[in-house]
């Protein structure tokens, strides 16, 4: 079904063919193992193993900055742990939480107790610790801020319910704001990013925020079966008496009419993202920071005016996922795809939905950041005998594409930050 949907996109076919080939090692080099610590080593490790999609972005990051940035991962995921390990009582996890900043400098602390499956990084915390204090002071300053800031957020909303848009933005910045202002305080830290990058904060915390309300909106039902509620009940109250209700097939009209307003509520982060873009220098930052966003805005464009949020999970396909990865690489190139997915939903704008109005003039808005009307560069000039050929080898090789890196499949999913 997937090969059959990619026929329908040959330019797809041929950017899923030529990463698959090598193309993936010029949009995200591997890193030169050879050259590290054993204990990094060991981290990266780890890093592969909790992640491989943030794994190919980080390693493609240059000099010093990739293995601050790989630090600052792998303690915020030993967070997260902390705070998803349900297993956990709530006595002991608030203080773990609180306190979990001050463990970077005890060379002995670890955590034996967690069945979550990231709980390596908690067993070999002093590994990671290690090389955190390995790291320069600037670094290892940025870290512990963040870590702290994140650890009482995250304690705060352990028993707290998402009420109030005001909330919902408060609990995204915990969890994924945060993270946007800490990586930024490294870009500019490592010197490769101006120190407005770093300074900030309002631009920085919107980068978490699109990515955070993207994930949230997407994964409604997932989210649902699993007992947790992230969508603000400010919105949804106003079209269900319980959130669960807006999966019940009677509902469905008013469901995506909830859904675009949360839609429509995320677009808002856009200028904000692409001020933030336009400011980066350095190649390997701006492909880091840019690649998520893209995915993002494809995935917001998935998912807006569609029953199947309500239903099943929306992705976008591979094909589509390779080319965002190979386009988003300059400035120009960002602001063309940003332009043609706000144009989507722009087409798609229901003149019945509440938000209609407002979804319009946020995207009237983004016009105005002169967003150029040019079409992404594709490859479907080349001539029909290349594009059957093309197609004619996926096909004999699909097989074998089926199963191509999980870095491609979770960059598709977008389920992290």
């Amino acid at each position: 079904m997937e090969f059959v949907e990619l026929l329908g996109h040959p330019e797809e076919l041929y950017n899923l063919l030529w990463f698959k080939m090598g193309g993936a090692r010029k949009v995200m080099p591997k890193l030169d193992q050879d050259t590290l610590s054993d204990g990094l080593k060991t981290c990266y490790k780890y890093l592969n193993q909790t992640s491989r999609s943030f794994a190919a972005v980080i390693q493609a990051l240059d000099s010093e900055l990739r293995n601050a940035v790989c630090i600052f991962y792998l303690v915020l995921r030993a967070l997260d742990t902390v705070e998803d390990d349900m297993t956990i009582s709530m006595e002991k996890k608030v203080p773990l939480l609180q306190n979990f900043h001050s463990y970077l400098y005890q060379p002995d602390w670890r955590y034996m107790e967690s069945n979550q499956k990231d709980r390596q990084v908690l067993e070999d915390f002093s590994t990671v610790s290690l090389e955190f204090r390995n790291l320069a002071e600037s670094y290892q300053v940025v870290i512990n801020d963040i870590c702290q800031k994140m650890g009482h957020g995250m304690a705060e909303f352990l028993e707290k319910k998402v009420n109030s848009v005001q909330e919902w933005d408060k609990y995204c910045h915990y969890v994924a704001g945060l993270v946007g202002i800490g990586l930024s305080r490294l870009f500019s830290a490592s010197e490769l990013e101006d120190s407005i990058i770093g300074q900030d904060l309002k631009l920085a915390n919107s980068m978490g925020l699109f990515l955070q309300k993207t994930n949230i909106i997407r994964d409604y039902l997932e989210d649902l079966m699993e007992g947790r509620e992230f969508w603000p009940q400010e919105v949804w109250s106003r079209y269900a008496k319980k959130l669960s209700d807006l999966a019940k097939p009677e509902n469905i009209d008013l469901a995506v009419h909830c859904l675009n307003e949360l839609v429509t509520n995320a677009l808002q982060h856009i200028p904000d993202v692409l001020t933030y873009l336009s400011r980066l220098r350095n190649q390997s930052v701006f492909n880091f920071c840019a690649i998520p966003q893209v995915m993002a805005i494809a995935t917001l464009a998935a998912c807006y005016n569609n029953q199947q949020v309500f239903k099943g999970r929306v992705k976008i396909r591979k094909g589509q996922a390779v080319t965002l990865m190979m386009e988003a690489t300059n400035m120009p190139a960002v602001k063309a795809i940003i332009y043609q997915y706000m144009e989507e939903i722009y087409q798609r704008i229901p003149s019945s939905d509440p938000s209609s109005s407002e979804t319009k003039q946020i995207i009237s808005s983004v016009r105005k950041q002169n967003l150029p009307s040019c079409q992404l560069i594709s490859r479907n000039h080349y001539s029909p005998i290349y594009l059957s050929c093309a197609m004619l080898l996926v096909a004999l090789s699909w097989q074998y594409l089926s199963t191509m890196s999980q870095a491609t499949e979770e960059y598709v999913q977008t389920g992290e930050h």
